[in-house]
C-alpha cells in the first residue's frame, strides 16, 4: 500500500472547481478566470488535442511563454494522456531540433511570434513543413506529425489553436471521459529538460508522483485558499510548474501569471492584487529588492516564498530581500529538476540564519547524505561533500539516455546530485554548488561562490560570477565576470583589492572581465559553461 493517496495531474483543476467554484483562480493580463472556468477552458483544450490527433502516451512538446494557455494546455495534456515535454523559449534552432528528436514528440505547440521573437520561423528552419495540408513527414523528424500555432496565422503546414478548439466541438464528454481514465498516476507525465548550465541539457521524465511533493509543501508553507501566487518564473522550469501551475488547484491559491519577469511591474502586481506569495532565485530577489529602493510599493500583503538559500553567493541578497520585503519571511530550499522541488526545505518558524544560510532540513518522504566524492565515505557535520538522495519523486530515468541513468545513481539506489553540500549542527544542510564549478587552484579546492558572495556584497557591483581560468603554474585560478551597477565605475584591482584580507589568497580571482550581461538560463541562473569557454579562449590567447 502507498504511503499517500495517488492523484493525477488532469484532476487537479476539475478537484480544485468542485471545491472552490467561482473563486478566482487565475489571472493573466486581463485575463481572469474561475475555477470553474478554468477547468472548464482545460476540458475544451483536452477535447481540442483529441481532435487533433494527439494519443494516449503521445509525447507533446510545449514550446510557449507564459499565458493562461499553458496552464490549459498542460493539464489538458495531462488529461488525455500525453506526455508533456516543455521547452524552454530561450531555446534557439539548434536546441529545438535537439530536443524535438530526442524526446521524440508527436506534436510541437508554439507561437507565431512572442515579443520580438519569430517562432514559427526558427520552425521552419528546423522542420519541414508541408506545402498543403497540415501533416508533418519530414525524414530527420519521423515521430512529429503536427506543428499546432496558438496565434492567428494563416500559414501552410500548421494547425492553430483557434481552428483545434472548434473542432473539439465534435469530441463528446463520454469521449474525453474514456481518455482520462485510461491514465494511470504511474505513467510517465512530463519530459522535464534540464536547464543546461553545465552542458546539453537531458530529459527528465517524472511521473504523477510530483503532486505529492507539491500537497506536502503546500502544507508547510500553510498555503491556502487565501493565498495569491505571483508567478513570473518560467512555467517550463521545474520551479514555476511546481509553484505556480501546479500548486494553484492543489492548495485553492490563486495564481497571477506574467509572460516575462520585470521586477517594477511585478511589484507592482504585488501592490495592487495583494499577493502573498512569491518565489525566485538569488537574481529574482537581487533585481526586485533593487527595484522597491527606487520605488517603494506596499508590499505588506508579502507573507512568505522560497528562496534559493545557503549558497555564498545568496546570503547577502536573502538578507537584503528579507529586510526590504519585512514582514516576508523566505524559506530556505534545495531541488533540481531530477529531485524536484523542496527535497530540502525550511520552515515558517527559521530564524534569520538559518533562512539566509541553509537550504532547509530534509523533506517528508526523502533521505540525504552527504558523501566524500571519491571514497563514497559519508562525511561528518562541517565537512563538505557530494549530496545523494532518495525519495519518491526522483526521476523515472534520463529518457533514452540508459548509461546516463545509471551513472546518476550508485549501487544502493542514492541518486548523485552532483552538487557540494555540507551538514549543519542543526541537521539542516547547505547547499554549496555545483561539484562541477568548483575550482582546484594550485591543489586547493576552492568555492567560487566565496568570492561571489563578497563581491556582491560591493555596492557598484550588481552581478558577478567566478569561473576557473587555466593556469600554466597553478593549473587554474579565478576569474570573476562583472557586472557593474548602472553608472559605476571599478578597474580590475578595485575588484581584487575588495577581496584581499577577507579571503585566502588563493580563493581571490587573478582575473576579472567586466561584462554589460550574462548568458541566462530562464530560471534565472547563470550559464558558468559558456563563461568557461570563454575564459579558455582569454587563457589561450595570453599564451
Amino acid at each position: 500500500m502507498e504511503w499517500y493517496n495517488k492523484r493525477r495531474f488532469g484532476d487537479l483543476a476539475h478537484d480544485a472547481a468542485r471545491l472552490h467554484g467561482d473563486r478566482e483562480a487565475l489571472v493573466f493580463e486581463d485575463q481572469r478566470y474561475s475555477f470553474n472556468q478554468q477547468a472548464q477552458q482545460i476540458d475544451r483544450a483536452a477535447k481540442a488535442l483529441i481532435a487533433s490527433g494527439v494519443e494516449h502516451g503521445d509525447h507533446v512538446a510545449l514550446w510557449l511563454n507564459n499565458c493562461a494557455n499553458w496552464v490549459f494546455i498542460s493539464f489538458a495534456l495531462a488529461k488525455v494522456g500525453a506526455v508533456m515535454v516543455p521547452i524552454n523559449t530561450r531555446f534557439r534552432t539548434n536546441d529545438l531540433d535537439y530536443v524535438l528528436r530526442q524526446s521524440d514528440s508527436r506534436m510541437l505547440i508554439t507561437h507565431d511570434t512572442s515579443g520580438p521573437i519569430r517562432y514559427l520561423d526558427m520552425v521552419r528552419e528546423v522542420v519541414e513543413l508541408p506545402s498543403s495540408g497540415d501533416s508533418v513527414d519530414d525524414p530527420n523528424f519521423p515521430e512529429l506529425k503536427r506543428i499546432m500555432i496558438t496565434d492567428e496565422v494563416d500559414a501552410n503546414g500548421i494547425i492553430t489553436w483557434t481552428s483545434a478548439l472548434e473542432a473539439s466541438e465534435a469530441i463528446s464528454d463520454d469521449t474525453l471521459a474514456k481518455r482520462v481514465d485510461m491514465v494511470c498516476p504511474d505513467d510517465p507525465a512530463l519530459i522535464m529538460y534540464t536547464s543546461g548550465t553545465t552542458g546539453f541539457p537531458k530529459g527528465v521524465v517524472h511521473s504523477h508522483k510530483l503532486i505529492r511533493n507539491v500537497e506536502d509543501r503546500g502544507f508547510r508553507m500553510g498555503i491556502s485558499q487565501q493565498d495569491t501566487v505571483l508567478n513570473y518564473l518560467p512555467m517550463f522550469h521545474a520551479f514555476g510548474y511546481s509553484e505556480g501551475v501546479l500548486m494553484a488547484p492543489v492548495t485553492g491559491a490563486r495564481q497571477i501569471v506574467t509572460d516575462t519577469f520585470d521586477p517594477g511591474e511585478c511589484l507592482d502586481i504585488v501592490e495592487r492584487e495583494k499577493v502573498s506569495l512569491m518565489h525566485g532565485f538569488e537574481a529574482h530577489f537581487k533585481a526586485l529588492a533593487e527595484a522597491q529602493e527606487a520605488q517603494p510599493r506596499d508590499v505588506s500583503s508579502l507573507r512568505t516564498g522560497l528562496m534559493a538559500a545557503g549558497m555564498h553567493s545568496a546570503t547577502p541578497v536573502t538578507r537584503r530581500g528579507n529586510k526590504i520585503f519585512a514582514p516576508m519571511r523566505s524559506i530556505s530550499a534545495y531541488g533540481m529538476t531530477e529531485v524536484w522541488v523542496g527535497a530540502g526545505i525550511g520552515s515558517l518558524d527559521d530564524n534569520e540564519e538559518m533562512r539566509c544560510e541553509s537550504s532547509g532540513a530534509v523533506g517528508l518522504g526523502y533521505e540525504m547524505k552527504i558523501v566524500d566524492p571519491v571514497t563514497g565515505a559519508a562525511q561528518p557535520v562541517g565537512v563538505p561533500g557530494e549530496l545523494l538522495v532518495k525519495g519518491y519523486s526522483l526521476l523515472l530515468e534520463y529518457y533514452k539516455k540508459p548509461e546516463e541513468t545509471a551513472e546518476a545513481f550508485d549501487a544502493n539506489g542514492w541518486f548523485k546530485t552532483g552538487d557540494s553540500a555540507v551538514w549543519l549542527q542543526n541537521g539542516y544542510i547547505r547547499f554549496l554548488g555545483r561539484y562541477k564549478d568548483m575550482l582546484k587552484v594550485g591543489g586547493e579546492n576552492v568555492d567560487p561562490m566565496e568570492a561571489e558572495g563578497l563581491l556582491l556584497a560591493h555596492p557598484n557591483i550588481h552581478q558577478v560570477a567566478v569561473v576557473g581560468m587555466p593556469d600554466a603554474k597553478l593549473t587554474e585560478v579565478g576569474a570573476a565576470y562583472v557586472q557593474l551597477v548602472p553608472g559605476a565605475e571599478m578597474d580590475e584591482a578595485a575588484v581584487i583589492a575588495h577581496c584581499r584580507g577577507k579571503l585566502a589568497s588563493f580563493k581571490i580571482p587573478h582575473h576579472v572581465v567586466f561584462v554589460d550581461d550574462f548568458p541566462m538560463t530562464a530560471s534565472g541562473k547563470i550559464r558558468k559553461v559558456e563563461l568557461r569557454e570563454d575564459a579558455k579562449k582569454r587563457a589561450a590567447q595570453n599564451t
